[in-house]
């Protein structure tokens, strides 16, 4: 877990809200790293700036972005 904020199973919208400030404060050295983990703050904050409706083009955002973080460092966006 890239940080200890609210459940996302149980309160989606605070989960992505949580999120966004830490991420985007991480100090990464890998370029394509950082890309991912940027992409995954800005899926984050549009998630939460619609209210994360299922099903949105948000929410594919956010699983997207956090696939390509995983896919750079295992398990560190689950």
């Amino acid at each position: 877990m890239l940080s200890d904020g609210p459940d996302p199973g149980a309160d989606a919208v605070g989960y992505a809200q949580a999120q966004v400030l830490q991420l985007r404060q991480l100090k990464i050295g890998d370029a394509a790293l950082e890309r991912a983990v940027l992409a995954l703050a800005t899926a984050y904050q549009q998630f939460s700036s619609g209210s994360g409706a299922g099903g949105s083009t948000a929410s594919a955002a956010v699983t997207k972005a956090a696939a390509a973080v995983n896919a750079i460092c295992p398990q560190a966006a689950s």
